[in-house]
């Protein structure tokens, strides 16, 4: 197989000729043809899969786009065993994908249903439907959401309270641009979970 393989690669091949075996091979060895390849053989089969589970297009195209990219990120950084069949391996990813996105969209709807609740009854004591566990779900999903540097700053605050000051040292940046990442988090935390998140901040 792999001298079938070199011997089309000194000849100038078109990687839509390669079998899936030995297209796998050429992937696995983040070879970024080969990828374009699986790309162009697999996107509509994946795709088609993950809306089958979900019935939302935007989310079936959201998924499929992050199992791509993230299969690229991890060959580029050798971080994934070759499998023995690359149909099944695709597939199984995009299920694990899709079951993960359910399971965070029904935390993040469970979460807004019962603050909803709270602000139509304007009774304190709807708080208490929303379980600890669900609270702190759905603020880790927003806050790992976040991009990295604000994430960073954002967690050295509220969870090591440190302060502002104490942040700035330690990351050599200024106490000024550690207030903006942490007011630009809560706003954009409040705008996923809504303005009654207020009462957290």
């Amino acid at each position: 197989m792999y001298i079938r393989i070199l011997a089309l690669a000194s000849s100038m091949f078109s990687y839509h000729l390669l079998n899936d075996t030995e297209l796998t091979a050429l992937l696995w060895a983040a070879d970024s043809s080969a990828f374009a390849e699986v790309f162009d053989r697999y996107w509509d089969k994946v795709y088609i899969h993950a809306y089958r589970m979900i019935g939302d297009e935007d989310a079936a195209k959201d998924v499929t786009q992050e199992l791509f990219v993230s299969l690229w990120d991890k060959l580029k950084d050798g971080d994934l065993r070759q499998p023995v069949s690359l149909a099944g391996y695709l597939y199984a990813a995009i299920r694990n994908r899709v079951l993960n996105h359910m399971r965070q969209e029904k935390t993040r709807n469970s979460f807004t249903d019962a603050l909803g609740a709270y602000m139509d009854q304007s009774q304190h004591t709807i708080i208490e439907k929303i379980s600890e566990k669900e609270l702190s779900a759905a603020l880790d999903l927003e806050i790992q959401n976040l991009p990295p540097k604000m994430r960073v700053i954002f967690e050295m605050s509220r969870k090591e309270h440190l302060s502002h000051k104490e942040i700035s040292q330690e990351l050599s940046i200024s106490a000024n641009t550690v207030k903006k990442q942490i007011n630009n988090a809560i706003r954009i935390i409040k705008l996923k979970l809504g303005n009654t998140i207020n009462f957290l901040f």
